[in-house]
């Protein structure tokens, strides 16, 4: 590979963490907003809502202007709406007369640039002159996960040295790496996804595909399964298990991501001699377990362990699906991408979702919201059982 497109899947390295915190630092201050700003739980859950529905809005548009403006340009605009949301997101709070719709806004603003970045990485590495390319997208995939873990341990310690309440200043920090990654990207070679006078394929040819529609599930469970635990694992430390903060941020989305990128990481090193859907199966079924030990075991410290085995079990399905779908529709194009990001991003709003309307219709119960949610790693699991007659 050329050494100009390693510093390439560098840069999208640094676009999934720029995902990553735009997807993570919020949700570490719920109950700050709730307390300073007496913004209800059931508001609240309107923020991680909005976030992935304005990502899925993104993505479904972007099947109509990515082709023209190009990959570079669009690389470029979605880290420069990332870096204007969490500006903002110090500032719309206390200009508006409504905290929670300063926030909102914020967000929205933010996840214009979250939403792009999940259609344009994924196809921008796929481009690239590989050896390997489901090893490839899993390494890359795995630094959403170490983007998450950056983000939990530092704003932990910045909260623990400078105080919760100077929050907007570690938001205006966050700020400068989608700042700076949009400089690389208007240097770095960028490849294109398709051969020279090949045409990807439609959406209309895409929707007449059956195994598409069955990928697109897969993605929204893949997105549901992931996000149901990690949104709400902050608060589940604090509120279920009666941890302080710091310690439950730390054992919580910390663990939580930790051990999805190890997961991740670990089929980007060995993917070569694994196979990819008795990969997937398995994490399914560790999946299933450890959303019912987080809900159903009465011993906080195995609840905890449950949670970490949520990160372990999540890490592959992403990036798998993604494979997936490179593998057995090869000529999909940006369409196909735009499509499958835009399910996975509905599934990411639908999982915490669930979560919390469940909970809050349960008087705050979170651990009943989980136990619902147990339906997305089954649903991906019969997924998976359907692909493989389909392809056999």
């Amino acid at each position: 590979m050329e050494q100009g497109y390693n510093k390439t899947i560098t840069a999208c390295f640094v676009g999934y963490i720029v995902q990553a915190i735009v997807n993570n630092f919020v949700p570490l201050l719920f109950l700050t907003f709730h307390r300073i700003y007496s913004i209800p739980l059931t508001q609240i859950t309107l923020l991680v809502t909005l976030n992935f529905a304005i990502q899925l809005l993104v993505d479904l548009l972007s099947v109509g202007f990515v082709d023209r403006l190009g990959y570079r340009t669009c690389m470029v605009l979605a880290h420069m709406f990332s870096a204007v949301g969490f500006v903002l997101l110090t500032i719309l709070p206390d200009l508006m007369s409504s905290a929670f719709w300063g926030i909102l806004l914020s967000v929205m603003v933010y996840a214009v640039g979250g939403g792009l970045l999940e259609v344009l990485v994924s196809p921008v590495v796929e481009a690239c002159p590989t050896d390997n390319k489901e090893k490839t997208m899993s390494m890359l995939h795995s630094f959403y996960c170490w983007g998450h873990v950056g983000v939990v341990l530092l704003s932990t310690v910045f909260f623990r040295l400078f105080g919760i309440e100077n929050w907007k200043i570690l938001a205006l920090l966050w700020a400068f790496i989608p700042l700076a990654n949009a400089v690389a990207f208007m240097k770095v070679p960028v490849a294109p996804l398709l051969a020279e006078g090949d045409t990807g394929m439609s959406v209309k040819e895409l929707l007449r595909n059956k195994l598409f529609w069955l990928l697109l599930l897969m993605m929204l469970c893949s997105g549901a399964s992931e996000q149901a635990v990690s949104q709400w694992a902050s608060a589940l430390m604090e509120k279920e298990f009666g941890i302080s903060k710091t310690v439950g941020d730390l054992v919580g989305p910390m663990m939580f991501a930790v051990l999805m990128g190890t997961a991740r990481a670990y089929y980007g090193k060995r993917g070569d001699r694994m196979n990819l859907n008795r990969f997937m199966v398995f994490s399914c079924g560790l999946a299933i377990a450890a959303y019912l030990g987080v809900a159903l075991l009465p011993i906080p410290a195995l609840s905890l362990v449950c949670c970490g085995l949520c990160g372990l079990s999540v890490g592959i399905m992403w990036p798998g699906t993604f494979s997936k779908a490179s593998v057995v529709l090869r000529k999909g194009g940006t369409a196909m991408f735009a499509l499958l990001a835009l399910c996975g991003d509905l599934g990411c709003s639908l999982g915490p979702t669930v979560v919390g309307f469940v909970s809050g219709l349960a008087n705050d119960n979170l651990k009943l919201g989980i136990l619902v949610a147990v339906v997305f790693p089954a649903m991906l699991l019969w997924g998976l059982w359907r692909c493989g007659k389909k392809t056999a």
